[in-house]
């Protein structure tokens, strides 16, 4: 997608034609075809950010992430109907975005006897140790499949209800509970997260 060029009268080509005279001056100016997609990315994007920082652990990949997803509701900005809708678009821009990066992505897993860290001691309110069950969780949570990942991240990191959920994956709300429920099921024996349930 080529990005809206802005031109302005004083830059148009004047042209001539030999032995008629100076021809008339032709300036074509391109504005910005949608304000309002511009004002929502400048109300909304912290927000939809933290979106996709939940689905992926890289900041950096994360605003290439929403990027991607931007680009894609900005070419179906004049398809999208309810604009009060337009942040679950873009929510649903991002996980499917995210799960075609999962599926290309070739990993190698190995497995090994002893974890590569140890399992943090719990203890008080330790900030390390709150950091250290931040980390667990989210390795857990990048083991799970990629469509009960999403839906993980879409109820408890964005708080959505089910309904929400499975609107923005295109699902029935059946499916949320189910997946999540396998999702929660696994989360439970991962053996980096026990010293939580200890």
């Amino acid at each position: 997608m080529t990005a809206p060029v802005c031109t302005s009268a004083s830059n148009a080509a004047t042209a001539v034609a030999p032995g008629k005279g100076p021809a008339r001056a032709t300036a074509r100016t391109q504005t910005f075809p949608y304000p309002s997609f511009s004002s929502y990315v400048k109300a909304r994007q912290p927000v939809l950010l933290r979106t996709a920082r939940s689905l992926t652990a890289n900041p950096s990949d994360a605003e290439d992430l929403l990027q991607t997803a931007l680009t894609k509701t900005y070419v179906a900005w004049e398809r999208i109907e309810d604009h009060r809708a337009l942040d679950g678009y873009v929510r649903r821009a991002l996980v499917n975005t995210r799960t075609s990066q999962w599926r290309k992505r070739k990993v190698d897993e190995f497995a090994c006897d002893e974890l590569p860290e140890p399992e943090p001691v719990p203890a008080g309110d330790d900030p390390a140790e709150r950091q250290a069950l931040h980390d667990a969780m989210w390795r857990a949570i990048m083991k799970l499949p990629a469509r009960q990942r999403a839906m993980v991240v879409l109820r408890y990191y964005e708080d959505l209800s089910e309904a929400q959920t499975a609107d923005v994956l295109g699902v029935s709300v059946g499916t949320v509970k189910s997946a999540v429920s396998r999702a929660l099921g696994k989360l439970r024996e991962d053996p980096e997260l026990g010293f939580v349930r200890s």
